[in-house]
């Protein structure tokens, strides 16, 4: 019999201060960091375009323009990190999803070994966020390789900018785990060359710690998800960053907060995985009720943890506008599993949610607005408002 997960006393979730620190820091995010990721996107599509092999190319500009809400989301975290240091966390946290969401695409193509194929590509990850570590060859295991420099270019952003952060140090052990933890999870996540899901599963089992009351799917999520290493990369924001506190940003974003990210990301993709006949995360519950409690349970114990850390309240914002994000996504769906679990992670995050909801709903219909007008290019020219070098 499986271990439940613990019963958590829910935080107070309304209040002013909330209300407050929403404003606050939505306020920041869009005159402060925003702009500087339209400026880092540009630079890195420009380079993009390059590209000489014309799959390639496309999987890299398929990345920043598909996957461009990743790029705004991971970035969030500089939206709550001193300003002095705010230009080289935009930077990190942008190069870094870059990395994970192009090498994401490209592990799906196909390859003679997909395991080692999928480690080798996330291995750039891992090279970006290790001080000292040379580049490795990452299509090693790809047909395709001529990519005219481009990943090696996100990993080099990446490390110049983290190696500007006063506690960059202070993270390396817990950024090493979360690096090789993502690197697993996507060398097993698209089968082997049998296409066979055996060793994710084995693996997954594996990971995952009796006590938490996980089942290994779960822990899976949270092996995969980005959150622990831009949380990680905003703390070393910090010069007074204590080791105690980079373990318990750990703790708390694996598995708990990243495994939420995760499922609600997998919830989202749900209904494109059944017609391609892919496999889902989804699919390992018995059915859409399981998945709408068992996710419920999740969120309300990373809340929980959230709350507990060193500026806790900035971590709550990261999962309320993660959580709403997602279930704007699926707003309308008419998947059981999204109608099930929508309302019932949301009731777990309770209030929090509301404020996002609101910008995010508004944003998304403006996009789907036959008068809405492209956000303008970024001003390359002003280094005042968007030069991060």
């Amino acid at each position: 019999m499986r271990n439940p997960i613990p019963v958590v006393r829910p935080i107070h979730k309304d209040g002013f201060w909330f209300a407050a620190d929403f404003a606050c820091t939505a306020r920041r995010y869009w005159l402060a960091v925003f702009p500087r990721v339209a400026y880092e996107v540009c630079r890195r599509r420009k380079l993009a375009t390059c590209i000489p092999d014309p799959i390639l190319r496309r999987l890299a500009l398929e990345s920043l323009d598909r996957k461009r809400g990743n790029l705004e989301g991971a970035a969030a975290f500089a939206a709550l990190v001193p300003r002095r240091n705010r230009p080289y966390v935009v930077k990190a946290l942008v190069a870094c999803q870059a990395i994970c969401d192009y090498v994401d695409l490209v592990s799906e193509q196909p390859s003679e070994d997909p395991v080692a194929n999928g480690y080798r590509l996330h291995e750039a990850l891992i090279v970006a966020t290790t001080r000292g570590e040379p580049h490795r060859d990452y299509y090693a295991h790809h047909p395709r390789s001529e990519d005219g420099g481009y990943l090696r270019s996100l990993v080099d952003a990446a490390r110049s900018a983290l190696s500007a952060l006063p506690s960059f140090c202070s993270i390396g052990e817990s950024m090493a785990r979360a690096t090789e933890r993502i690197a697993l999870y996507q060398s097993f996540n698209h089968g082997d060359a049998s296409g066979s899901y055996e060793p994710f599963e084995r693996w997954a089992r594996q990971a995952t710690a009796p006590q938490t009351g996980l089942r290994p799917w779960e822990t899976a999520a949270g092996a995969g998800s980005t959150l622990t290493v831009l949380a990680l990369i905003a703390s070393a924001a910090d010069p007074l960053l204590r080791g105690s506190a980079v373990s318990d940003i750990e703790d708390a974003y694996f598995p708990w907060i990243g495994s939420l990210h995760s499922l609600l990301d997998g919830l989202v993709d749900h209904q494109e995985d059944i017609a391609t006949e892919g496999r889902a995360l989804m699919d390992y519950y018995a059915s859409p009720a399981d998945a709408a409690v068992r996710m419920a349970r999740i969120a309300e114990e990373g809340l929980r943890r959230a709350a507990s850390l060193p500026h806790g309240r900035h971590h709550i914002l990261i999962v309320a506008a993660m959580t709403s994000f997602y279930i704007c996504e699926i707003d309308g769906s008419t998947s059981p599993h999204a109608q099930l679990v929508a309302p019932s992670v949301l009731d777990a995050i309770g209030g929090l949610a509301a404020p996002t909801m609101a910008i995010l709903s508004a944003r998304r219909s403006l996009r789907r607005s036959s008068t809405y007008a492209p956000e303008p290019r970024p001003n390359l020219t002003a280094p005042g408002r968007v030069n991060v070098s």
